[in-house]
């Protein structure tokens, strides 16, 4: 196990009725607030109004910010840093899934910081302070709920960057499980796929000695299996969309299973520049490819994907190599991805071969992808092919 410190300032408010406390918690930190959400559903199903009741009843002043992207872009960002700055705003709240508070994050630390927002994507600049923000989660995911974490896309440049910063974690996101009854079966099934993989990031690692964090993976992937077709089935059910919501907020935090650990993150890499220049959900990206990434690497630690097989999708190892147990716990990782409803080919979402080496060579800007093993151009290039 690695050596690490871990610090996670985010107060998570859980529970049915937990947005009674947004305008106490609110009202610590400024009189006024840009309210920050994506398509418009949150306004549609009520909760913005409630939102916005709870701010004025703590006589918080509101601004808006709509239409925040699936894939949030800069020019978008920009806007909402502009809104702040021009009204002397001092607090942003997010309202919806990990692309709302993604946002939110890049807004945040964009305001205060003289340059353009980019530069913390380019890694030309770190943020050094940033207005504070909440979130009330409505899509069980990301985790970025609970982390300092943001992806961003340039669009005119199709580029999808990441930053992150300890200024950007919430000060308190509240976790209210039916605000997700109304997410749609394809939002459910690309969400539970973001957080499985998450955990997959962690998991495969050529770290040792971390019994501990490789059984807390092995839990939050089970987990996720048992509840996201309950959740996808029945979407009301209040156990299922709870249990998904707890997940997606463990697998990816900054700890919990991280501490100790050295991570990958290829894959998000790779599936990145899917969505940078095909604008597909990040959570069918990551169905597409992260599969085929595990064929491409699991010999680089058999033992840790003959363990992933038996844990998490109970694979009998009688009478088989090691190879056949590994092989046989992707295949079943494919087969329950598309079981949920997510897609297995880049055909399925409308991507063909045309741009394979730019994306791979894009994907590799910062030096090669990885640690479980360090990935080129070539080895991305190779991955897609076989997601074709």
């Amino acid at each position: 196990m690695n050596n690490f410190t871990f610090h996670n300032p985010t107060k998570i408010i859980f529970g049915e009725g937990s947005l009674s406390q947004l305008g106490q918690e609110a009202a610590k930190h400024s009189n006024k607030a840009l309210i920050v959400y994506g398509g418009g559903s949150v306004k549609r199903t009520g909760l913005y109004d409630k939102v916005v009741a709870q701010l004025k009843e703590h006589h918080i002043e509101t601004f808006e910010l709509g239409g925040i992207e699936p894939n949030p872009r800069l020019a978008t960002v920009r806007k909402g840093i502009e809104i702040i700055r021009s009204n002397g705003i001092g607090f942003i709240l997010a309202v919806g899934g990990g692309s709302v508070i993604d946002a939110s994050k890049a807004i945040a630390a964009g305001v205060p910081y003289e340059g353009d927002v980019w530069d913390f994507l380019t890694r030309q600049a770190k943020p050094t302070s940033a207005v504070p923000l909440g979130t009330v989660l409505t899509l069980s995911a990301t985790g970025s709920e609970m982390n300092g974490g943001a992806v961003i896309t340039n669009w005119e440049e199709n580029r999808k960057l990441s930053f992150g910063s300890i200024y950007t974690f919430p000060k308190f996101s509240i976790l209210d499980p039916t605000l997700t009854f109304t997410v749609p079966a394809d939002q459910t099934a690309y969400g539970s796929v973001d957080m499985m993989t998450h955990v997959f990031e962690q998991y495969f690692s050529h770290t040792t000695d971390t019994p501990l964090q490789e059984r807390l993976c092995e839990s939050i992937m089970r987990t996720i299996v048992d509840n996201a077709p309950i959740a996808i089935a029945k979407p009301d059910d209040y156990a299922a969309r709870a249990n998904l919501m707890l997940c997606g907020t463990y697998a990816l935090n900054g700890g919990m299973i991280s501490v100790g650990v050295q991570g990958d993150w290829a894959s998000h890499g790779i599936e990145h520049e899917l969505s940078a220049i095909y604008d597909i959900p990040h959570g069918a990206g990551l169905s597409i490819v992260y599969p085929n990434w595990m064929k491409h690497v699991y010999r680089e630690r058999i033992e840790r994907f003959v363990q992933f097989a038996v844990r998490v999708w109970d694979v009998d190892p009688s009478g088989k190599t090691d190879d056949e147990i590994a092989m046989a716990g992707i295949q079943a990782t494919r087969e329950f991805f598309t079981r949920i409803g997510a897609p297995a080919t880049l055909t399925e979402v409308g991507i063909g071969d045309d741009r394979l080496k730019e994306m791979a060579d894009k994907a590799v800007h910062f030096g090669p992808l990885g640690s479980f093993k360090k990935l080129t151009s070539e080895d991305v290039e190779q991955i897609y092919r076989l997601s074709l």
